[in-house]
């Protein structure tokens, strides 16, 4: 019985300092961190999501996945814009708290329009002085608020929840305001991907041209490195220049939209653009056999400058608009980054004699 109780008192005892470390180790690093590290973090490997809403009710989530970030469970994360928020949340640091006089001016406009930061992570349950970590699991770091900049756009006003003191947080060599790497708005976090397969991956690539139905085709995987290539106005085989094949069809690794349209031009100035005469069609089809898909239209240009309203002028011959994700999204593309994959039928004959200009392949005329 003695024994027991011997026991007994020894894991008692035990469990005594055990608590005692954990709650000295809590205290011991917010005082060694401090209120000027509740904005950073230090392990950006570790978060797993990161939320962001603000007055104007744009809400956007950004979660990690093995195949990359995703935006609000739908769509593809842009790799860059992120990894540029996480560098951002690594290398804030706190300036100064702001001063008893403007207090609670800056508190009530942050109160007013800020965007709301939700910081996600993979944290150990116990963290014994930073060495012994045990009992991993999600959870809800930080939360704050961002603001706008100061009035020498030196840093950017910032309140964490919960908190009764502001701060001006700034990083360090750096000169500028953060607050717009913190936005809410969905459009800002779209990845601009419109074709992304390997060459190997790639089962067929077809193309209408609208004003030239005799370039219009149909380029087939028909096994290791054959291919069929077919003239859609006739169902007719034509020949093909095997090297020609293979670039066009490596083309499709990487190719990007320059701006998101969707929710900023008015529904009816898009729906005059698409209810026109499209240019191209593009349809790939990979192995899997999902597909992705672009519909072109031409962009005009009144006096030099963009047709954003007002009366149709001259084409521009460096930009178009298309059509998305099945006709989801509606977006401006480049010629330079897309004339690439926009040959018609006529480019893989053989016979037709080609040169390389300004990066890409064309016909001589």
């Amino acid at each position: 019985m003695k024994k027991n109780n011997r026991i007994t008192l020894i894991i008692a005892a035990l469990l005594v300092v055990i608590a005692g470390v954990l709650i000295w180790n809590n205290r011991y690093l917010s005082t060694i961190q401090g209120e000027s590290s509740d904005f950073q973090v230090w392990d950006t490997a570790s978060v797993t999501k990161i939320y962001l809403a603000d007055r104007r009710e744009n809400e956007s989530l950004l979660e990690r996945h093995e195949q990359g970030w995703t935006l609000n469970g739908t769509y593809k994360a842009h790799p860059k814009q992120v990894s540029y928020l996480l560098t951002t949340l690594y290398k804030i640091r706190v300036k100064m708290p702001v001063s008893v006089a403007s207090h609670d001016n800056i508190v009530k406009q942050l109160a007013a329009q800020s965007t709301k930061v939700e910081i996600y992570q993979i944290v150990p349950t116990i963290n014994l002085f930073d060495k012994i970590k045990l009992f991993y699991r999600e959870k809800r770091t930080k939360v704050f608020y961002v603001g706008d900049a100061t009035m020498d756009n030196s840093g950017t006003f910032m309140l964490k929840e919960g908190a009764d003191k502001a701060y001006i947080v700034y990083i360090p060599s750096f000169r500028g305001f953060i607050s717009t790497r913190f936005t809410a708005n969905p459009d800002d976090w779209r990845d601009h991907t419109v074709f992304h397969a390997n060459l190997s991956d790639i089962q067929s690539v077809q193309i209408d041209f609208n004003e030239d139905p005799e370039g219009s085709f149909r380029l087939d995987n028909i096994g290791k490195h054959q291919y069929k290539l077919t003239r859609l106005c006739d169902n007719q085989d034509m020949p093909f220049d095997t090297l020609r094949v293979i670039n066009f069809l490596s083309s499709f690794g990487n190719l990007k939209f320059e701006a998101l349209f969707t929710n900023t031009l008015p529904q009816e100035r898009i729906d005059s653009i698409t209810h026109s005469t499209y240019v191209h069609n593009v349809v790939l089809t990979v192995k899997d056999g999902t597909t992705q898909d672009m519909k072109t239209f031409r962009k005009l240009v009144l006096n030099g400058v963009n047709d954003f309203g007002g009366d149709y002028g001259d084409e521009d011959h460096d930009r178009m608009y298309a059509l998305i994700e099945d006709g989801a999204d509606f977006v401006l593309i480049q010629n330079y980054v897309f004339d690439k994959v926009l040959h018609d039928v006529r480019y893989f004959d053989p016979r037709t004699p080609i040169y390389e200009n300004t990066g890409y392949w064309e016909e001589v005329k």
